[in-house]
């Protein structure tokens, strides 16, 4: 597994694509990967944690939870989880976003829910997934 955190997310979402456009430009550490859910990197580390790739909608984290590389112990984590995991390893700036740790679970996740239920209405979406432009090509699991 790679050291690094990976992000898949919903390739087709104008949304889900924006967000990821936002997390490269914070990503000044170059913390994450990335990989669009519907490709079959994206489908592969799904059923490899449980994940149903065909009625997923979320963004999904997995990252290694142990308390070192030695011990690896990589987990998968959807919907607000992933959410507030991924800001909090965005610049300091965004450490105020960590405060909403504080909403139960099911609120936190209702809200995911019904953004995530409305992104194509309210965002629209593509054909294709997106094609990583030459500068961040690297950060894509392909």
């Amino acid at each position: 597994m790679n050291k690094k955190p990976i992000i898949l997310f919903d390739g087709v979402c104008n949304f889900c694509n924006g967000l990821v456009n936002f997390i490269i430009r914070q990503d000044k550490k170059n913390i994450f990967l990335f990989a669009p859910l519907q490709s079959e990197r994206g489908k592969k580390l799904l059923d490899q944690y449980g994940i149903d790739w065909k009625n997923n909608d979320s963004f999904v984290l997995i990252e290694n939870t142990g308390p070192n590389d030695s011990v690896r112990q990589d987990k998968a984590y959807e919907k607000s989880n992933a959410a507030l995991r991924i800001a909090a390893k965005l610049p300091w700036y965004w450490k105020w976003s960590q405060i909403f740790w504080i909403l139960p679970k099911p609120i936190r996740d209702g809200i995911y829910n019904i953004i995530a239920k409305n992104r194509y209405k309210w965002f629209g979406k593509k054909e294709k997934c997106m094609i990583p432009t030459e500068q961040v090509r690297g950060k894509f699991l392909l």
